[in-house]
């Protein structure tokens, strides 16, 4: 059963509940109610990886259970907020209506999906070169055990890059609020398998498919070897840039005391002092 359970863990996660989140906004429901189908997939994530864990030390939770519960909490707030804005934004920052409205949800949400992954994932690229944005970035690679919620841990000035990289494009186009809620929390739902705990086998995917078994080569403490696997959604981006790596004799899967930040191994652990961290230290 376990092994089954690794297997259609991930895809089934993923799929149902994009697909229970589409059919709410096909539905006219309000945006508002995928806020409680995203809190259900964080209850569904956690017990996953306590039945198939991929390290279950990282199940046990270091003195940063409450920090990573603000991160999430006030980073997706912030995203909630973002959203909803999004009618005004559209209002007052010129744009080309040429949103293609008459798709069906799905492609819609889709073609969100590739804009966003391409701006994202070169502004992740970007923050591990450029030594202003790799320390507002190095809070979320501070973590020394990966399991859902470190894909919700960031600094919200870093979040706000990432955010503005991968919707703006959307927005000049005239992108409709429900499509940009389904995006952020796609996105959400793939940050949450992206940094999980399962010990999920995804087969030919890893090769397209931006999850755990690719990501956490991207959170080696080794500032060289961990410049791989950048994208957020697919590893399309990587195979152009040559970052992608899969699970090999030279790219072993990372275990515990493998993750956090080599020059930093002390980084600071507290959510305030994270915050502050990026505007007095260089890494």
């Amino acid at each position: 059963m376990k092994t089954i359970g690794k297997w259609v863990f991930s895809p089934l996660f993923f799929l149902s509940f994009i697909f229970a989140a589409i059919n709410i906004i096909d539905r006219t429901l309000s945006p508002a109610w995928l806020i409680p189908l995203l809190l259900l997939a964080v209850v569904v994530s956690f017990a996953t990886e306590k039945w198939l864990p991929y390290e279950k030390v990282w199940n046990t939770p270091r003195g940063d259970l409450v920090r990573d519960i603000v991160h999430a909490v006030v980073n997706e707030g912030t995203l909630i907020i973002t959203v909803a804005m999004i009618p005004i934004m559209t209002t007052i920052v010129p744009h080309f209506s040429v949103w293609p409205h008459q798709w069906p949800i799905l492609l819609q949400l889709g073609f969100a999906v590739i804009v966003a992954d391409f701006g994202i994932t070169m502004a992740h690229y970007i923050s591990h070169k450029n030594d202003v944005l790799w320390r507002l970035h190095a809070v979320h690679h501070s973590v020394k055990r990966m399991y859902g919620f470190n894909g919700l841990l960031k600094h919200p000035l870093h979040q706000a890059i990432e955010l503005s990289a991968g919707t703006f494009p959307l927005l000049l186009i005239g992108m409709p609020l429900e499509i940009g809620a389904l995006l952020g929390f796609s996105a959400a739902i793939q940050l949450l398998l992206q940094h999980s705990n399962v010990d999920m086998r995804i087969g030919a995917l890893k090769y397209v498919w931006a999850v755990a078994p690719g990501h956490r080569h991207h959170h080696i403490k080794d500032g060289i070897k961990g410049n791989v696997n950048f994208g957020l959604f697919t590893h399309f981006w990587d195979h152009l840039l040559g970052t992608f790596v899969i699970d090999s004799s030279k790219h072993p899967s990372p275990c515990d005391g493998d993750l956090g930040i080599d020059s930093q191994p002390n980084y600071p652990k507290g959510y305030m002092v994270q915050l502050i961290e990026p505007f007095r230290s260089k890494i």
